[in-house]
């Protein structure tokens, strides 16, 4: 058995819910993958041993997406995965005259630790009354049907997984139309259902989002499992300079620390970008 030696570096923001543990258990399985089985485990396999890691030694009960984009990620493109089939589609996003912009609140964002496992018992204890394996299969007219023998709390969780279900169709739809402000749209539906349905956002969170709003930026939304972290920003070219100045300045006037500011490029995922020399 041969070893090896390492070191990695990065710029995803650690803690900001933007999967950099994804990122690194993707980027190492690849490179394993690649320098020791001749690239014998297929991505899929990746995928799941990434997920299996969060499970096993990081302690979060986590679905398999954030590791499924960093392995299947495509320049240029938004991802609908099936998490159950692993069917994948990729759908176009060349938001002419748009552009995306992430918001740093810099509050830690810390899944373990957070009631984060708590919110995915919730869904596993109204689809078990359902009688169905995930709330994929369930409607809001089936989760009205048995609200009055679960807990309002499992109620409101469930109600954010199904409506959010129609939502990721809806912006497929409008990505393939080119109709970015219905993107924009639902992107602001998400955050409400997040922060007030599934509870994830936080003060910080919420704030930079109605400043979003106030300032006509097309969608705004909490990326990823929320309690902190940043807000994901669609919103007009020429609205950028004016939207980072401000958004900077009322946040640390509110808050006592500026946020980060990063323009988003949609990549390819984890692959090889230069052949190591022969030994």
């Amino acid at each position: 058995m041969k070893g090896f030696d390492a070191v990695f570096a990065g710029n995803v923001p650690l803690g900001a819910g933007l999967s950099s543990s994804a990122a690194l258990e993707s980027c190492f399985a690849f490179a394993l993958n690649d320098l020791f089985n001749g690239n014998s485990i297929d991505k899929f396999e990746l995928a799941k041993i990434g997920q299996s890691t969060e499970h096993n030694y990081c302690g979060v009960n986590c679905g398999i997406m954030d590791q499924f984009a960093s392995v299947f990620g495509k320049k240029g493109h938004l991802m609908r995965l099936d998490c159950r089939s692993l069917e994948h589609e990729y759908f176009p996003f060349n938001p002419e005259g748009f552009q995306l912009v992430l918001v740093d609140s810099r509050v830690k964002h810390e899944l373990k630790d957070s009631p984060y496992n708590k919110r995915r018992e919730s869904c596993e204890r109204v689809a078990k009354r359902l009688g169905i394996e995930t709330l994929r299969d369930a409607s809001m007219e089936d989760l009205e049907g048995i609200k009055s023998d679960i807990t309002a709390e499992d109620f409101f969780r469930a109600k954010f997984v199904i409506e959010e279900k129609e939502r990721v169709l809806a912006v497929c739809d409008a990505l393939v139309a080119g109709d970015y402000e219905t993107v924009g749209k639902k992107m602001y539906e998400t955050h409400a259902g997040l922060s007030k349905d599934y509870e994830v956002s936080c003060v910080e969170l919420d704030f930079l989002n109605d400043v979003a709003k106030e300032m006509g930026v097309t969608g705004s939304r909490i990326m990823g499992g929320g309690f902190g972290g940043c807000t994901i920003n669609l919103l007009p070219n020429d609205l950028h300079d004016k939207f980072v100045a401000e958004v900077t300045a009322r946040f640390n006037e509110k808050y006592g620390h500026e946020p980060m500011i990063y323009d988003v490029v949609i990549s390819d995922g984890a692959r090889l970008v230069k052949e190591a020399p022969k030994a």
